[in-house]
Protein backbone atom coordinates (compact mmCIF):
# COMPACT_ATOMS: atom_id res chain seq x y z
CA UNK A 1 0.00 0.00 0.00
CA UNK A 2 2.97 2.37 0.75
CA UNK A 3 4.71 1.40 -2.36
CA UNK A 4 1.60 2.20 -4.50
CA UNK A 5 0.65 5.34 -2.54
CA UNK A 6 4.48 6.97 -3.44
CA UNK A 7 4.30 5.59 -7.25
CA UNK A 8 0.58 7.84 -7.60
CA UNK A 9 2.08 10.57 -5.90
CA UNK A 10 4.94 10.48 -8.15
CA UNK A 11 2.72 10.40 -10.98
CA UNK A 12 0.44 12.90 -10.07
CA UNK A 13 3.50 15.30 -9.42
CA UNK A 14 4.93 14.58 -12.74
CA UNK A 15 1.47 15.16 -14.11
CA UNK A 16 1.47 18.40 -12.50
CA UNK A 17 4.63 19.77 -13.32
CA UNK A 18 3.39 23.04 -15.54
CA UNK A 19 4.17 23.12 -18.97
CA UNK A 20 6.79 26.11 -19.80
CA UNK A 21 5.14 29.35 -21.02
CA UNK A 22 7.04 28.88 -24.13
CA UNK A 23 5.46 25.77 -25.02
CA UNK A 24 2.19 26.14 -23.78
CA UNK A 25 0.19 26.82 -26.57
CA UNK A 26 -1.57 25.15 -29.28
CA UNK A 27 -0.11 24.90 -33.19
CA UNK A 28 -1.48 23.17 -36.26
CA UNK A 29 0.21 20.08 -37.85
CA UNK A 30 0.79 19.87 -41.57
CA UNK A 31 -2.00 17.32 -41.51
CA UNK A 32 -4.08 20.62 -40.10
CA UNK A 33 -4.87 19.08 -36.46
CA UNK A 34 -4.67 21.28 -32.98
CA UNK A 35 -1.44 19.97 -30.59
CA UNK A 36 -0.10 21.43 -27.53
CA UNK A 37 3.37 22.12 -27.69
CA UNK A 38 3.38 20.74 -23.95
CA UNK A 39 4.42 17.50 -25.58
CA UNK A 40 7.75 18.52 -26.10
CA UNK A 41 8.57 19.84 -22.30
CA UNK A 42 11.68 17.99 -20.90
CA UNK A 43 13.36 17.81 -24.63
CA UNK A 44 15.87 19.87 -26.41
CA UNK A 45 14.14 21.94 -29.24
CA UNK A 46 15.89 22.65 -32.74
CA UNK A 47 12.52 24.84 -34.07
CA UNK A 48 13.54 25.95 -37.45
CA UNK A 49 11.19 27.40 -40.23
CA UNK A 50 11.66 26.14 -43.77
CA UNK A 51 11.03 26.39 -46.98
CA UNK A 52 11.17 23.64 -49.89
CA UNK A 53 12.16 26.44 -52.65
CA UNK A 54 15.24 27.76 -50.85
CA UNK A 55 18.57 27.66 -51.72
CA UNK A 56 19.26 26.21 -47.77
CA UNK A 57 16.37 23.59 -48.46
CA UNK A 58 19.33 20.71 -48.12
CA UNK A 59 19.68 21.68 -44.59
CA UNK A 60 16.44 19.27 -44.28
CA UNK A 61 19.46 16.48 -44.90
CA UNK A 62 21.37 17.78 -42.26
CA UNK A 63 18.49 18.56 -39.90
CA UNK A 64 17.12 15.22 -40.37
CA UNK A 65 20.55 13.64 -39.41
CA UNK A 66 20.77 15.27 -36.47
CA UNK A 67 16.97 14.42 -35.33
CA UNK A 68 17.74 10.81 -35.56
CA UNK A 69 21.99 10.97 -33.99
CA UNK A 70 20.19 12.71 -31.60
CA UNK A 71 16.30 11.40 -30.35
CA UNK A 72 17.21 8.80 -28.40
CA UNK A 73 18.99 11.57 -25.89
CA UNK A 74 16.28 14.26 -25.97
CA UNK A 75 16.46 16.36 -29.42
CA UNK A 76 13.19 17.22 -30.99
CA UNK A 77 13.48 18.94 -34.49
CA UNK A 78 10.57 21.11 -35.08
CA UNK A 79 9.86 22.54 -38.78
CA UNK A 80 7.66 24.87 -39.34
CA UNK A 81 7.05 25.92 -42.72
CA UNK A 82 6.25 29.64 -43.92
CA UNK A 83 6.34 31.71 -46.91
CA UNK A 84 7.21 34.66 -45.11
CA UNK A 85 10.84 34.74 -46.98
CA UNK A 86 11.09 35.41 -51.23
CA UNK A 87 7.68 33.22 -51.31
CA UNK A 88 10.11 30.00 -51.43
CA UNK A 89 6.80 27.61 -49.53
CA UNK A 90 3.91 28.75 -51.87
CA UNK A 91 2.78 24.58 -51.77
CA UNK A 92 -0.10 23.47 -49.63
CA UNK A 93 0.47 21.34 -46.10
CA UNK A 94 -0.57 17.96 -48.15
CA UNK A 95 2.43 19.36 -50.70
CA UNK A 96 5.00 20.25 -48.05
CA UNK A 97 4.41 16.96 -46.30
CA UNK A 98 4.83 15.11 -49.60
CA UNK A 99 8.41 16.99 -50.34
CA UNK A 100 9.63 16.47 -46.98
CA UNK A 101 9.28 12.38 -47.10
CA UNK A 102 9.71 12.05 -50.70
CA UNK A 103 13.37 14.50 -50.93
CA UNK A 104 13.90 14.12 -47.75
CA UNK A 105 12.87 11.41 -45.81
CA UNK A 106 11.82 13.66 -43.11
CA UNK A 107 10.64 11.72 -39.93
CA UNK A 108 11.25 14.77 -37.10
CA UNK A 109 7.77 16.85 -36.78
CA UNK A 110 6.56 19.03 -39.62
CA UNK A 111 3.71 21.64 -38.82
CA UNK A 112 1.17 23.39 -41.19
CA UNK A 113 2.45 26.07 -43.01
CA UNK A 114 1.91 29.79 -40.89
CA UNK A 115 3.09 33.47 -41.34
CA UNK A 116 5.93 33.51 -38.56
CA UNK A 117 4.73 37.17 -37.55
CA UNK A 118 1.30 35.72 -36.30
CA UNK A 119 2.84 32.45 -35.38
CA UNK A 120 2.67 32.87 -31.15
CA UNK A 121 5.31 30.28 -30.79
CA UNK A 122 7.91 32.30 -32.99
CA UNK A 123 6.74 35.56 -31.36
CA UNK A 124 7.79 34.00 -27.98
CA UNK A 125 11.03 32.80 -29.62
CA UNK A 126 11.45 35.88 -31.02
CA UNK A 127 10.86 37.46 -27.83
CA UNK A 128 13.17 35.55 -25.93
CA UNK A 129 16.55 35.90 -28.25
CA UNK A 130 15.49 39.50 -29.28
CA UNK A 131 16.24 37.97 -32.90
CA UNK A 132 13.73 37.62 -35.70
CA UNK A 133 14.35 35.39 -38.65
CA UNK A 134 15.25 37.12 -41.87
CA UNK A 135 15.29 34.15 -43.91
CA UNK A 136 14.51 30.66 -44.18
CA UNK A 137 16.12 28.43 -42.44
CA UNK A 138 16.63 30.39 -39.26
CA UNK A 139 17.34 28.05 -36.04
CA UNK A 140 16.03 28.49 -32.46
CA UNK A 141 17.86 25.81 -29.76
CA UNK A 142 15.58 25.72 -26.68
CA UNK A 143 16.54 23.78 -23.51
CA UNK A 144 15.17 21.29 -21.73
CA UNK A 145 13.15 23.36 -19.36
CA UNK A 146 11.89 25.98 -22.00
CA UNK A 147 13.45 28.85 -20.60
CA UNK A 148 16.78 29.22 -22.09
CA UNK A 149 16.74 29.92 -26.12
CA UNK A 150 19.73 30.42 -28.23
CA UNK A 151 19.54 31.82 -32.23
CA UNK A 152 21.28 30.35 -34.75
CA UNK A 153 21.46 32.09 -38.30
CA UNK A 154 20.05 30.48 -41.42
CA UNK A 155 23.69 30.09 -42.98
CA UNK A 156 24.68 27.99 -39.97
CA UNK A 157 24.77 24.28 -41.13
CA UNK A 158 23.05 21.48 -39.17
CA UNK A 159 26.66 20.29 -38.71
CA UNK A 160 28.21 23.39 -38.02
CA UNK A 161 30.29 22.21 -34.95
CA UNK A 162 29.03 25.15 -33.12
CA UNK A 163 25.16 24.01 -33.10
CA UNK A 164 26.23 20.86 -32.70
CA UNK A 165 28.22 21.51 -29.27
CA UNK A 166 25.32 23.88 -27.97
CA UNK A 167 23.06 20.95 -28.14
CA UNK A 168 25.40 18.46 -27.19
CA UNK A 169 25.59 20.58 -23.88
CA UNK A 170 21.90 20.64 -23.78
CA UNK A 171 21.50 17.21 -24.19
CA UNK A 172 23.82 16.69 -21.33
CA UNK A 173 22.55 19.29 -18.95
CA UNK A 174 19.57 18.35 -16.68
CA UNK A 175 16.49 20.49 -15.79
Amino acid sequence: MRLFLTSLFLVSANAMAACPPLLDRKVETIDEKQQSLCQYQGKVLLVVNTASQCGYTPQYEGLEALHRKYRDRGLVVLGFPSNDFGGQEPGSNKEIASFCVNQYAVDFPVFGKSVLKSNSFYMALEKATAEAPRWNFHKYLVDRSGTRVQSFATQVEPDDPKLVHSIEQLLGARK
